[in-house]
């Protein structure tokens, strides 16, 4: 199988990384989530069955069709919003998944019209790596402040990565991960109380509909899952330089969340800080060969699914800092990258700079994140500065 031919070594570890970067940063807001709900063990179980069978087969299915790194994963910003309107709102189970339906048929309707990749075609070159460098760089920061708490494992996993890098460039991210776990593991800073050695299983939820649900959940959620991931998770593609059928996915995303979703799968969207994990030259030299990065990536959520609390409990005993470490090593070239080619212009150069900035500042507004208002305020710079000019 051409498959096993193009795997590397670097590539199974950038799928792997993926995998902890994306469950450990964010999973404690999807239990938060279903816990607005009133979930129980068994539900929040049923939840990452859902998800991780959804992530699994959406990213490794069309990764080895197209043989490209097509990335997806849950939707972050959508498990936040999801969580502070079932606290306040009163919400059953049922209207959750009701409303979970609903979004994913608005998203299906956005891939299926092609709106969305129309509008996303439009956003210049220098914008999408703007972007790009943007959400990224908050990551990079991170694994640098991670060392007011942890100093000995933040500085040992950073002369690791710099050595590697330069005598074995293709192994530094899985050498500096492997390091960082062995210094934990000394340091004791290793959760193993973590992993609980259960199995999920799928729990089914009857949706009920309401407005009320309508509009303080599902038309939210399908917002800020386009707004905050899906449009991130298109400007990597671009940025990465991959041709892929933007449209399809977005709608494939929708119809695994509308087949899922009274199971917990509340989500699924296209990913944007993972992906720049798999479809970077760490993960791979050769472009053609880092679909095995993401394929890699949707076994392992695969199994998480399967395996539920099990792997789950295995990555979160990783401590934050060596999540937060190998997350802005693992991200430093794409970084570069994304900045090298929003200034590359000059006529484009000022406004991809507004994007940036906005996109790093975290700034919320309206419950939509800052990498949608990024895209906003760096667009209308373009427009105030480039209209009526002509074109170089």
């Amino acid at each position: 199988m051409r498959f096993f031919k193009d795997l590397t070594l670097s590539a199974f570890v950038a799928g792997f990384v993926s995998v902890l970067v994306g469950l450990t940063s964010s999973v404690a807001i999807v239990f938060q989530a279903a816990q607005a709900f009133g979930a129980t063990p068994a539900e929040i179980a049923s939840w990452m069955w859902a998800l991780g069978i959804g992530m699994g087969l959406c990213t490794l299915v069309p990764s080895l069709i197209l043989r490209k790194p097509v990335m997806v994963a849950w939707s972050t910003p959508g498990a936040a919003v999801l969580a502070t309107a079932g606290a306040v709102g009163g919400f059953t189970m049922g209207d959750a998944v009701g409303a979970f339906m609903v979004s994913a048929v608005l998203v299906i309707l956005a891939g299926v019209t092609g709106w969305f990749e129309r509008v996303m075609d439009k956003i210049p070159q220098e914008i999408a790596a703007a972007l790009l460098a943007g959400v990224l760089a908050k990551f990079g920061m991170q694994a640098f402040s991670a060392a007011q708490t942890a100093p000995a494992l933040i500085i040992g996993m950073l002369l690791t990565y710099l050595l590697t890098r330069r005598m074995l460039p293709r192994y530094a991210v899985m050498l500096t991960l492997l390091v960082g776990i062995a210094l934990a593991a000394v340091q004791g800073r290793m959760n193993w109380s973590a992993v609980q050695w259960d199995l999920a299983v799928p729990i089914f939820t009857m949706p009920t509909f309401s407005l009320a649900a309508l509009m303080s959940l599902a038309l939210p959620l399908f917002v800020v899952t386009m707004a905050s991931q899906n449009l991130p998770g298109v400007a990597v593609i671009k940025a990465s330089g991959y041709d892929m059928p933007v449209s399809k996915l977005i709608s494939m995303t929708g119809i695994g969340t509308l087949l899922l979703a009274p199971f917990g799968g509340y989500a699924l969207s296209l990913s944007a800080i993972t992906a720049a994990m798999c479809m970077g030259p760490e993960a791979h030299p050769d472009p053609a060969k880092r679909y095995t990065a993401a394929a890699s990536c949707g076994i392992i959520y695969l199994l998480v699914g399967i395996f539920g609390a099990v792997v789950t409990g295995l990555l979160i005993a990783f401590p934050k800092e060596l999540v937060m470490g190998i997350a802005g090593l693992a991200l430093l070239g794409a970084i570069g990258s994304g900045l090298a080619n929003a200034v590359r212009g000059e006529a484009h150069r000022e406004a991809a700079l507004i994007t940036f900035l906005v996109t790093l500042s975290g700034v919320t507004i309206a419950g939509i994140g800052s990498a949608f208002w990024g895209v906003v305020a760096g667009s209308i710079a373009l427009f105030v500065q480039q209209y009526g000019r002509p074109r170089a």
